[in-house]
């Protein structure tokens, strides 16, 4: 078991080494990705490690004019909206990212037998931040380009494609033992539309991804109708958001797919005999899976109490050891 978001605001040794330090700095200095990937290892004794960084990381490397900023979250200077804007995206070489391979040498090191999990944003979720310039509530502008320009939209995919594949491959090669892809909004999208623009993509991402002998999890938020498609996107595990039994979820996706879930963040804001009885709920319908990760539905909320983070791992360890 780990948990999404694990290293973040919720603790306050990660509050403490933040204080000062903007966002994609702080994704950018071997020490304080050390630092904050170890942080909730050392607190909770989760089984893996993920590594600390964010989705944009990536498209900042290249060069893009974007920042984090606090409440908001990535805001693009200069949204991505024609064939002007797509060709500013180039490849990513590793000697954008050399922090990565540091950072991820020196993580393996101290983590010894625990794995470490790579992690990247999805191609979906960085085009539509790229074009409407920051979060968004409906992707109207995302959705308008997808159905009115499918040979852009197609080329802007390659293009964050292959940057989130460089991304990865980085990481592994520096010694990450699984990598996470991380499309958050993709959700927004019917069925239909992720198989025709976006399951391609993705699909590729994990074909190449294959060659390397890695485990390779996807998740999005509110995907409930796209896990089978997630599945044949070919991740190894499927990570399932709260919405969703794992039970059911087991039914939808390809055969010997794991997953990975799926407790309701919110769940750990209640008394801890309901956080307990929902957890046993959780592990009892992930028998069904060929394999399951315990996780939350989504990443841990930023007001969380830790301590009952801590008290959710020994709790989870005791009941999946009898």
């Amino acid at each position: 078991m780990w948990f999404m978001r694990q290293a973040g605001r919720s603790l306050p040794e990660y509050r403490r080494v933040r204080a000062d330090v903007p966002m994609l700095e702080a994704c950018a200095r071997p020490d304080m990705i050390v630092e904050i990937t170890m942080q909730p290892v050392r607190r909770y004794d989760v089984d893996a490690a993920i590594y600390f960084s964010d989705i944009v990381v990536p498209l900042k490397a290249i060069g893009l004019d974007l920042d984090i900023k606090p409440g908001v979250g990535p805001v693009v200077a200069e949204p991505i909206r024609d064939a002007e804007g797509v060709k500013r995206l180039r490849d990513l070489d590793p000697g954008d990212v050399p922090y990565v391979t540091e950072a991820v040498g020196e993580l393996v090191g101290e983590l010894g037998d625990r794995p470490l999990i790579g992690f990247a944003g999805g191609p979906f979720t960085l085009a539509s931040y790229l074009i409407e310039g920051g979060p968004s509530k409906n992707h109207e502008h995302t959705k308008a380009l997808m159905y009115g320009a499918p040979d852009l939209w197609a080329d802007l995919m390659r293009r964050l494609s292959a940057i989130t594949l460089e991304f990865l491959k980085v990481q592994i090669a520096a010694g990450a033992s699984a990598v996470q892809l991380f499309d958050s909004w993709v959700g927004a999208l019917s069925a239909e539309d992720y198989r025709a623009s976006v399951l391609p993509h993705t699909s590729w991402i994990f074909e190449e991804l294959g060659r390397f002998d890695v485990p390779r999890i996807h998740f999005g938020v509110g995907t409930g109708e796209l896990l089978s498609l997630l599945s044949e996107a070919g991740a190894d595990v499927v990570g399932v958001d709260w919405r969703v039994p794992l039970d059911k979820a087991a039914q939808r996706v390809q055969p010997a797919t794991a997953l990975q879930g799926n407790l309701d963040p919110a769940t750990l804001f209640a008394p801890w005999e309901a956080v307990a009885e929902r957890t046993r709920d959780v592990l009892s319908r992930g028998r069904a899976a060929e394999g399951h990760i315990f996780n939350l539905g989504h990443g841990v909320l930023p007001t969380t109490d830790p301590d009952v983070l801590t008290r959710l791992t020994e709790f989870v360890h005791q009941e999946t050891a009898r």
